[in-house]
């Protein structure tokens, strides 16, 4: 079984919320991720999502996720946002540090921040916080999901020992465009969900 991500525009705040784009909600000692550019230039990754993990754990009988804090959802996303970006990647498996994932275990909102990040003249940059509902889905199902497979055949022949933690798919998010019908996977190996190690996992763009 998979989880189905379901975004929706909302006027209520999603200050510690599960919350799609927006800025990321952080404990004050917490870096925000950022990808080395030619070996110097240092660059911040994309929010993507927070999901707050008490929304799914109803939805993960078999406990492959953390069922209490925040999971926080970074990448090198701009190039196909519509934004300028210093790097480029393409179909296929992109490489180390252009995806990275968070974790806290404790949500407080008292002493939480949010990110907000700014341009050259201070002015915030992120696209509108979108809320984030749950639902069940098939393993192989297309759409935005978490746990599963790959929707792609290619991919999960690629990739057979790993499970998918997140699956960001263009057709579901009007702000993104993978070429023509993509999605990017975010894929972690079973003995790593097994035990917590979801930090790094593997990038891999596919496109019809």
């Amino acid at each position: 079984m998979a989880i189905r991500l379901t975004l929706s525009r909302t006027q209520k705040p999603l200050f510690c919320e599960s919350k799609w784009w927006g800025d990321p909600d952080m404990p004050a000692d917490m870096e925000y991720p950022m990808m080395k550019v030619d070996g110097e230039e240092d660059y911040p990754l994309t929010f993507v999502c927070q999901i707050r993990c008490e929304d799914i754990a109803g939805l993960d009988p078999e406990g492959l996720l953390p069922h209490d804090g925040m999971l926080y959802f970074f990448a090198a996303v701009d190039e196909y946002a519509g934004y300028d970006s210093p790097v480029h990647l393409g179909i296929g498996e992109w490489p180390k540090g252009s995806v990275v994932v968070k974790y806290t275990k404790a949500i407080n909102m008292e002493t939480f921040q949010s990110c907000i990040m700014v341009d050259e003249d201070e002015q915030p940059v992120t696209d509108e916080a979108l809320e984030i509902s749950f639902s069940e889905c098939g393993d192989l199902e297309d759409g935005i999901k978490m746990l599963g497979q790959p929707f792609f055949e290619e991919v999960r022949d690629m990739y057979p020992d790993r499970v998918n933690l997140l699956q960001i798919d263009e057709d579901e998010t009007a702000d993104i465009r993978f070429y023509d019908s993509g999605n990017l996977n975010l894929l972690v190996t079973k003995t790593d969900i097994s035990k917590g190690l979801l930090k790094r996992p593997v990038a891999y763009m596919h496109s019809l």
